[in-house]
């Protein structure tokens, strides 16, 4: 059985292996407990949309250029596990990280923020009663935030940081924003074209 301290000294090991950044998990999501994982999933649904793939192996990465890698890291449970692996981010070649946390008490992104400084960080409140811990970092100790349960937006905000750097990541966004204004145009005209009554009938069945 895989113990905390087994999980801490593979990130640590990974972080000394010196690997190419190439073939590193470029999005690190972490969250407090596998019950968020149903939450959570909007991320991985989000990057998976712009063909980014999980990596599940440090040694072994996908084909894919871009990859994620996911784990549960409890700030309560497992403060060492959560220092260990917002300590090790960038080492292990982690370009943002997305965290989520429930409960009011949620702290995990706040002080994986904290801890991983600069890599950027965006908090995902699990639950409504999270986001004000989430948001409520003093100045100087920044977290990028997105409303409660909406894990998809952070998924593309992860995204979007990357994109700044890399031309691919930029284009599969790009690419992704102009399906949603085509969307938009279907509907319009749709709605137009066919009046109410039968837009209805033709969407609501």
């Amino acid at each position: 059985m895989t113990t905390v301290a087994d999980l801490i000294d593979r990130l640590e090991a990974e972080a000394a292996a010196g690997a190419n950044p190439e073939t590193t998990p470029d999005v690190g999501i972490i969250m407090g407990s596998d019950s968020d994982l149903p939450v959570m999933a909007g991320a991985h649904e989000a990057l998976a949309g712009l063909g980014f793939a999980e990596q599940t192996d440090f040694d072994s990465p996908p084909s894919a250029r871009f990859t994620y890698e996911s784990y549960v890291v409890s700030a309560h449970r497992t403060p060492d596990l959560m220092y260990a692996y917002a300590e090790t981010a960038a080492d292990r070649g982690i370009d943002v990280v997305i965290a989520g946390a429930g409960g009011k008490s949620a702290d995990l992104p706040n002080m994986t923020a904290s801890i991983a400084f600069p890599v950027p960080v965006i908090g995902v409140p699990v639950q409504e009663k999270s986001v004000d811990s989430v948001i409520g970092m003093p100045r100087g100790a920044p977290i990028v935030a997105v409303d409660a349960g909406k894990s998809f937006n952070a998924g593309l905000s992860a995204a979007q940081i990357l994109a700044r750097e890399h031309e691919q990541v930029r284009e599969r966004l790009i690419a992704y924003h102009e399906g949603l204004k085509g969307d938009v145009a279907a509907v319009s005209a749709d709605l137009h074209d066919l009046g109410v009554d039968a837009f209805r009938e033709k969407h609501d069945g």
